[in-house]
């Protein structure tokens, strides 16, 4: 069990390496056994200090999960509910990405999972392409965009 200066210092250390919210360091105390009263002044502090903004760490996760985890829209948003992020602030981020960047990321995947797929005809080949996309968190109609374009490629070769 930590003193309450001394999980401010932790966190604020924490916070100072890598994005962290709010929940994250509400769950860290929770587990240190720290006082609901103690809590609130930690987490008051840290987000005074800006040590701690959701706004601020919700943009850096959505631009790591899609660029390096590969993610698409839906996933982003599930992991982003996850860790208690604000309806508001989870759209506003989210909206800020462009179709373009969700294409960039997902025509590559795609084209290399077309390689790995065994299927009998092109329209099994789509639908586990699909599945494949949909599972990784991309709409439908960013996919449609990827197929489409991979499937014109294929006809000029």
């Amino acid at each position: 069990m930590k003193s309450e200066n001394e999980a401010y210092l932790t966190l604020a250390a924490l916070c100072a390496q890598a994005e962290h919210c709010q929940y994250e360091m509400v769950e860290k105390m929770r587990r240190w056994e720290l006082s609901e009263e103690a809590q609130a002044r930690v987490m008051q502090r840290l987000v005074a200090e800006r040590y701690v903004d959701d706004e601020r760490f919700a943009r850096a996760f959505v631009k790591d999960k899609i660029r390096y985890n590969k993610w698409g829209r839906r996933k982003v948003e599930q992991a982003m509910w996850a860790k208690h992020i604000n309806e508001d602030i989870r759209q506003r981020v989210l909206n800020e990405v462009d179709d373009e960047e969700y294409i960039n990321v997902l025509r590559p995947l795609l084209q290399q999972k077309r390689k790995s797929i065994k299927a009998n005809s092109d329209y099994e080949l789509n639908g586990k392409l699909i599945r494949f996309a949909m599972s990784r968190g991309f709409t439908m109609d960013i996919i449609k965009q990827c197929i489409n374009v991979e499937d014109e490629d294929e006809f000029v070769e």
